[in-house]
């Protein structure tokens, strides 16, 4: 087996054990966005990327046909970027947003691989202050973000292709969940 299909093999299988978790964290983003509250999500790169995906998701559909939901990728606003970190620093791209976005009750899902980056844990600390739900998609555990938010899915690998994969397999099982959480 190739190395890379290998790693990607090792961290699915131990991200398998956290199959309620993530079952769970489906059926309370259906109760939110059902319910008229939003989604947030965040992420630097890569996990930007894959933050815009999961909103496309939700927005536009997965499997289904149904309603649109409410989900924003905080980082796809670039006027709004560029304009926050210009006048604040880009540690605060995604906090103010969340200030703005944000009302209690709301999910904040915030995608790091290394779990470290300073704008995302802006972000989880404004969010939580603010009664949001806040998750975390990581990498290795522990980490500053997985400390930081209610709850956390670490990926056990340290190579961030790996982790970024396994984060859009998670992706698509909330959708799944959400398009089905009576399941």
């Amino acid at each position: 087996m190739h190395p890379h299909l290998s790693r990607l093999s090792d961290a699915l299988s131990a991200v398998n054990a956290d199959t309620p978790k993530i079952h769970d964290w489906g059926r309370t983003l259906a109760k939110v966005l059902t319910g008229g509250g939003r989604l947030l999500a965040c992420g630097n790169g890569g996990s930007a990327a894959e933050a815009q995906h999961l909103t496309a998701e939700l927005v536009g559909r997965f499997r289904t046909d149904r309603r649109p939901y409410a989900a924003i990728p905080l980082h796809a606003d670039t006027s709004t970027s560029t304009a926050i970190a210009n006048d604040f620093g880009a540690d605060e791209v995604y906090a103010r947003q969340v200030r703005a976005h944000g009302r209690p009750g709301d999910v904040l899902l915030c995608l790091s691989t290394s779990g470290a980056s300073t704008n995302v844990l802006a972000a989880a600390g404004v969010a939580r202050a603010g009664g949001l739900i806040t998750w975390a998609l990581t990498g290795p555990a522990p980490n500053p973000l997985a400390a930081l938010c209610d709850e956390v899915l670490s990926v056990p690998s340290r190579d961030t292709a790996t982790v970024q994969e396994v984060h859009l397999a998670v992706i698509h099982m909330l959708c799944d969940v959400l398009e089905r959480p009576e399941e």
